[in-house]
């Protein structure tokens, strides 16, 4: 009798804690085509609508969170129920969880709306545009549907109000897939990026996660060039290799040329000294020009290898740019990568039979075609010319050797001495007694001269 009393004030306890609203637990024991039928501990059975389980599998003796909606019972008797209240009530406790802790939360972007987006995250949030993605969005319309997780960044539990955001879920999640990338990443791994950006000294190309590594200028290409944009365009995706990783300040360095051996590796093998190989000119300066004999090898002209005897002010008096020349190589500096050219090696050197021609003392003639202060060009014939020095032009004194000569005189001179080595011929007229001669002539053309 003792044990009946006491149950029955348990029920009893239990019947009187029960009010509209409560959110409890129950028990299903049937499942109608139209309802679901639940024990719930009270003097009548509740009943939820099927539709509130919303295609959720359900079946009896399954314990489900439940609101009391009236201690009434319904025309049939049973007390009525409601499992879609009981959803959002533990949502709510699971939203502000989150808000609190800064944990994530999972939902769905189901609508589009003006500034931003609604999200079933359990309870109806919103996702303001700019906290969508990291990226400014281009079609908004393709986050609708969307799974994601989502941060809680503004809640007001009185009013209902949540607002989330998804940008700092992404940017949260990149920053981890960087520090993993960047644990793992090893230099001299190949890696595929897109170029970002094109500076005078290089570009900057992008990885995946948003990672940027430098590629300079001088890791483009083995050969020369003067601008990066030569080879590379924005926007342009491109397989690099990694020089350098620094994991402490998630920078990396690549080099594009490494991908391909060294041409100045073997540079001396290939091309020895001697040897006759066709070329490119590339470029032309003042003192030479640039002959490209292969990818990444350039070597110099210089405008004294041009010609065993011209008078070559200039390269481009002989050569241009973009002509298929032959030249001989003369010289290799391989740890400077160099290499030096010749043209006029291909050609006989006349040296020696000029020396021949022009014999130490005998006397030729030849014309003036340059004066300066220290004396006057001759030439002795097309490409061949010495130097007349002030001092071996009369034993009388002189200030200038234009008081004796004049441009384009044709005159009588000594061959003094030749050089074939330097190409220099050193010529008098004095030594031929002339040079006294020439002077009285020269005041007297300049005393018959016009005045003006």
């Amino acid at each position: 009798m003792t044990k009946e009393l006491d149950v029955g004030k348990m029920l009893e306890e239990k019947i009187s804690g029960f009010k509209p609203g409560s959110l409890i637990k129950g028990r299903i024991v049937r499942v109608m085509e139209e309802y679901v039928i639940i024990d719930i501990g009270y003097k009548s059975e509740g009943a939820v609508n099927k539709e509130e389980f919303k295609g959720d599998n359900i079946y009896e003796e399954q314990e489900v969170n439940i609101v009391v909606e009236s201690l009434d019972p319904d025309e049939h008797g049973f007390i009525p129920l409601s499992k879609e209240k009981a959803d959002v009530m533990l949502n709510w406790e699971k939203v502000e969880r989150c808000y609190e802790t800064g944990e994530f939360i999972e939902g769905t972007i189901f609508r589009s709306v003006k500034g931003g987006f609604r999200v079933d995250i359990g309870v109806i949030a919103f996702l303001p545009s700019s906290q969508a993605d990291i990226a400014p969005l281009t079609n908004p319309s393709s986050l609708v549907g969307m799974r994601s997780k989502f941060r809680i960044i503004n809640l007001d539990s009185a009013r209902k109000n949540v607002v989330v955001s998804r940008r700092k879920y992404m940017e949260e999640e990149r920053e981890e897939k960087r520090k993993e990338y960047f644990n793992n990443i090893q230099e001299g791994q190949l890696v595929t990026g897109t170029v970002r950006n094109i500076v005078d000294y290089g570009a900057f190309i992008e990885l995946d996660y948003g990672i940027v590594g430098l590629l300079h200028i001088n890791d483009m290409s083995w050969g020369r060039i003067s601008h990066p944009s030569q080879i590379l365009s924005a926007g342009q995706e491109i397989e690099v290799v990694v020089l350098d990783v620094d994991r402490g300040k998630q920078v990396l360095s690549f080099g594009l040329k490494q991908k391909t051996p060294n041409p100045w590796d073997n540079i001396e093998e290939r091309y020895p000294v001697g040897s006759v190989v066709e070329g490119k000119v590339v470029n032309i300066t003042d003192y030479g020009a640039f002959i490209k004999i292969e990818e990444g090898i350039e070597g110099l002209l210089h405008i004294s290898e041009l010609s065993w005897t011209g008078r070559i002010k200039k390269p481009s008096d002989v050569i241009a740019m973009g002509d298929t020349v032959k030249v001989q190589v003369i010289d290799i500096k391989k740890n400077e990568q160099k290499i030096s050219f010749s043209l006029k090696s291909l050609e006989p050197n006349p040296w020696p039979e000029i020396a021949e021609r022009y014999p130490v003392g005998s006397v030729v003639k030849g014309k003036v075609y340059n004066i300066t202060d220290f004396g006057a060009f001759v030439e002795l014939e097309p490409g061949i010319d010495g130097l007349l020095h002030i001092s071996n032009i009369t034993d009388g004194a002189i200030k200038h050797p234009s008081e004796v000569l004049r441009k384009g005189q044709k005159i009588d001179v000594m061959v003094l001495e030749i050089d074939p080595e330097n190409k220099r011929i050193a010529l008098g007229m004095k030594q031929i007694g002339q040079g006294q001669d020439k002077k009285e002539e020269t005041k007297e053309e300049d005393k018959s001269s016009p005045i003006t």
